[in-house]
């Protein structure tokens, strides 16, 4: 076993961070997990997990460490698990192999888990340190977090705005408001998040696709706020796998029509405007799995989840130009005084060739 080195244990723990993110976007309703096992000189094993079903990342490290694991020290950021899933537990294997030391991150807050995998290394005689780089493994798994501990995924608000805070010129004309690119980082984010979310509104008057296609990825599952199905048959989001979420009666033909199309429909509770209740869509999407959801829409559905604090997080494209008089941000959103105004914490600030990306937290939704 190796000896308890602080600096060796966070660059090791940094190395099972990098890992874990590997499986960005492509894991849920599972967290992200990365492992690394180090033996006397050396890693002999890594691993991260790629998606439901597959190994878990301690498996695929000690699969790789064979017999070298027997005791080494195995770096994870989050607890093994001690429960039959899909696929088998974590923590007998690692008593199997005969890790001698096991340094973890984060306790994993699933009921099924819950300290009771740490509960078993210990028993078997292995050296368990919790809570390295705690934080750090908070953030990347923020979404799996929200939805377990609150009952609804991370909520990204992303916009495109000019320096006066417009969407769209009064005609509506948006295309395109920021460079070449902020697109391509803004089909990042679609890369990275379970869920891109819009509304009919936008729907009707962009058709957009909702695609991952400035960049390389994976499209995120398409989903719809549409209270009375108007949604045309011929637009782009209708597809296999695009959610739609209505409020009012519809009429049985439209509905088999979008149902034959490949869409899924779910009736929701509507508010006193008559749109799908937003906390209830939320909650169904984290009763369906999905740990991560970017807003995409227009002004007014930004502004509704503004309104209600139904967002985490923030990524804003700003365009370095004023556009005057226009469709702002946060359409709806009435507040009368400043000391009311709704505030994030900024993380980053990027220049994208002249726009400006900016990313910030909602420091009243957070889930640590």
């Amino acid at each position: 076993m190796r000896t308890n080195d602080p600096k060796e244990d966070a660059y090791y723990m940094g190395a099972a961070l990098s890992l874990a993110l590997r499986g960005t976007g492509r894991v849920s309703p599972n967290p992200m997990v990365g492992c690394v096992i180090v033996g006397p000189e050396e890693i002999v094993g890594w691993g991260y997990h790629e998606g439901p079903g597959k190994p878990h990342a301690e498996a695929v490290a000690l699969d790789r460490a064979g017999e070298k694991a027997l005791g080494a020290t195995l770096y994870v950021n989050l607890e093994p698990c001690c429960h039959q899933g899909r696929t088998p537990p974590c923590a007998p294997r690692i008593i199997e192999a005969g890790i001698a030391r096991v340094v973890a991150g984060l306790a994993d807050p699933d009921p099924r888990v819950s300290c009771r995998g740490f509960r078993v290394l210990k028993e078997a005689g292995i050296k368990v340190d919790e809570g390295l780089l705690q934080e750090r493994c908070k953030e990347i798994n923020r979404g799996f977090l929200s939805r377990i501990e609150r009952g609804r995924p991370w909520v990204t608000l992303k916009g495109a705005v000019t320096l006066d805070g417009n969407m769209a010129m009064g005609s509506g004309e948006s295309r395109w408001i920021t460079n070449a690119f902020s697109r391509v980082r803004a089909h990042m984010l679609r890369d990275s998040n379970d869920a891109v979310m819009v509304g009919v509104g936008t729907v009707m008057s962009d058709d957009p696709e909702l695609t991952v296609r400035d960049t390389t990825g994976r499209d995120p599952v398409t989903v719809v706020l549409d209270p009375s199905l108007r949604t045309p048959l011929w637009a782009r989001v209708v597809r296999r796998g695009t959610i739609i979420f209505f409020s009012r009666s519809v009429s049985k033909e439209k509905l088999e029509q979008l149902e034959e199309r490949g869409c899924n429909l779910f009736r929701v509770p509507a508010d006193m405007e008559g749109r799908p209740q937003l906390e209830q869509v939320l909650q169904r999407l984290a009763e369906e799995g999905f740990n991560s959801v970017l807003v995409e829409g227009g002004p007014n559905i930004l502004g509704s989840f503004m309104t209600q604090g139904l967002f985490d997080s923030v990524a804003l494209f700003i365009s370095t130009r004023f556009s005057g008089k226009g469709q702002g941000i946060g359409g709806g959103l009435a507040i009368e005084r400043l000391a009311d105004s709704i505030g994030i914490r900024t993380e980053r600030v990027r220049n994208l060739e002249g726009d400006l990306w900016l990313e910030g937290v909602n420091p009243c939704s957070q889930v640590w």
